[in-house]
């Protein structure tokens, strides 16, 4: 298990800072680990997971529109 910080997930992502929160707050993205004062991380097999559901999601959408 690998946990990494903030801006590896925007790498990964491609999302802004502040969307990125928003979805935090919304449910829809994995919540943080805290690391100790101040220090945040995401286990980065949530956020893969993540980003594989809404691979799916595009794809299953295209298959539908096909």
């Amino acid at each position: 298990m690998r946990i990494i910080r903030l801006k590896e997930v925007i790498d990964c992502t491609g999302l802004g800072r502040s969307t990125f929160y928003k979805y935090i707050a919304k449910g829809t993205f994995p919540k943080p680990v805290s690391l100790g004062d101040r220090r945040v991380g995401w286990v980065e097999s949530e956020v893969q997971d993540w980003i594989r559901v809404r691979i799916e999601a595009r794809d299953s959408a295209e298959g539908i529109a096909a």
